[in-house]
């Protein structure tokens, strides 16, 4: 075919090793990589058995699934890691301090990279290029890269063959933007679904009971998403709207479940923040897929795009609330476990939206080190515990006793409908407490008073 433009001399000029390519990284630079299943793996090892070499390097991103040797702890100092969303394989490595947590709405990362000062280089994976040179971001790349590419001075891009091609906005990256091009192929690195429990069937039952038909969805990763899903399958034309694509949603629209038909932002097509996270079924599906309307999270994040979404029910997951409503999602204690996310922006957003819903799940109860229970429902956080979503914002909080309404409520009305969808274990001690610490009225109060 002819080259006009001269774009496949241009890519076998810049084409070198994944040693080579890591050799672009010098001590001191901040760079960017994409998250989840869009980061360069074989370029990232190469850069880690750099360590010795190498003082100060700064990686900022999100969500790791692969155990890079540079979140030991030996290499503090060398190559540390900023996150803006921590997972399960950034926990099994935090306390060994070369992790460091950094907070934030996702909607902001692009303000968070910039004030990181991350602009020496994007290291990202992609597609092979097209007929006329443009390669793919992948599954997770056009979360943040085309910020990343206007921004830093050296692209360093690994194509992989196994890459799927996601259709959208701000998705591409030209041949002529890159500095240098490693062509190397591993398969993405899968994140199964979790297995549904009885107690999250439960809940999903009781969230898929207010979701109308017609409506725009917004569904996590996880068991109590999964669960929601499966409850899902007798509705008609739901919408997408979501920070992450899973594998649930996918399996919702090819059975013809999500059409998008209803939807009032990006009509027909399930638009989603960049994160597209699951297995190869997943990989799949939306591989090439024209109904994908993948953009920045920045765009999928914010306020104002959300609220477009008429009829939006968002769906999000927390790890404890207190009995006035405050949601904490991302601490257990002073230790991170994951992140602020996109929560706060989906529940502001579904709140503002034309007959929108927002939705808190969790389990009433978890297991602790002794083997007994505890309440996830409680008076007062632990010390250091954060605040992901405040109070004021919450709407519907879910567990598998029920649904709490707290939007708009006064305070002795929020005790009371979260004690009732607390274990039944804990109740009457929750209620106690409640009276203790004055957020219940006692019984001396005028008996017109509506609690």
């Amino acid at each position: 075919m002819a080259d006009p433009k001269g774009w496949k001399e241009e890519y076998r000029s810049k084409l070198v090793s994944e040693k080579e390519a890591a050799a672009q990284i010098k001590s001191g630079d901040t760079i960017i990589v994409p998250s989840v299943n869009s980061a360069p793996i074989d370029i990232l090892n190469a850069l880690a058995e750099r360590k010795d070499e190498l003082q100060n390097v700064r990686l900022a991103s999100n969500l790791m699934t692969y155990p890079y040797a540079f979140l030991q702890g030996d290499y503090v100092g060398h190559i540390t890691y900023f996150s803006g969303y921590l997972g399960p394989v950034e926990r099994m490595f935090f306390s060994q301090g070369n992790i460091v947590a950094n907070p934030m709405h996702l909607s902001k990362a692009q303000i968070a990279l910039e004030l990181q000062g991350a602009d020496d280089a994007y290291v990202c994976e992609v597609t092979p290029p097209d007929d006329r040179g443009y390669m793919n971001h992948g599954p997770c790349g056009v979360a943040y890269g085309r910020y990343a590419t206007n921004k830093c001075r050296k692209i360093i891009a690994q194509v992989n063959s196994k890459t799927p091609w996601i259709h959208g906005i701000e998705n591409t990256i030209h041949v002529s933007e890159v500095d240098f091009i490693v062509e190397k192929d591993h398969d993405l690195v899968p994140v199964p679904e979790i297995p549904i429990t009885d107690v999250e069937k439960k809940i999903g039952e009781h969230i898929a009971e207010m979701i109308p038909n017609g409506s725009t969805i917004q569904l996590g990763i996880g068991g109590i998403p999964n669960a929601v899903a499966y409850f899902l399958h007798e509705k008609k034309d739901l919408g997408v709207h979501a920070e992450i694509l899973s594998d649930a949603v996918a399996e919702l629209a090819e059975l013809g479940v999500i059409t998008g038909k209803y939807k009032t932002l990006y009509k027909d097509k399930i638009s989603v923040g960049g994160l597209i996270i699951g297995t190869q079924r997943l990989f799949d599906f939306v591989d090439n897929n024209p109904t994908i309307m993948a953009m920045p999270i920045a765009m999928a994040n914010h306020y104002d795009v959300i609220r477009l979404n008429d009829n939006l029910c968002s769906i999000n997951s927390a790890l404890t609330v207190d009995l006035t409503g405050q949601i904490a999602s991302e601490t257990i204690g002073h230790t991170p476990y994951s992140a602020t996310g996109g929560q706060a922006d989906f529940v502001r957003g579904a709140i503002a939206a034309k007959n929108g819903k927002s939705f808190i799940a969790l389990n009433s109860t978890y297991q602790k080190k002794d083997g007994s229970l505890g309440s996830r429902i409680v008076l007062d956080f632990a010390p250091g515990t954060i605040v992901t979503t405040p109070r004021s914002d919450a709407m519907y909080i879910v567990t598998e006793y029920g649904v709490a309404d707290l939007f708009m409520r006064s305070i002795p009305e929020r005790v009371k409908a979260m004690i009732s969808v607390a274990h039944p274990d804990f109740r009457e001690d929750l209620e106690r407490q409640a009276f203790e610490k004055g957020l219940l009225i006692p019984a001396t109060m005028p008996a017109n008073m509506k609690i």
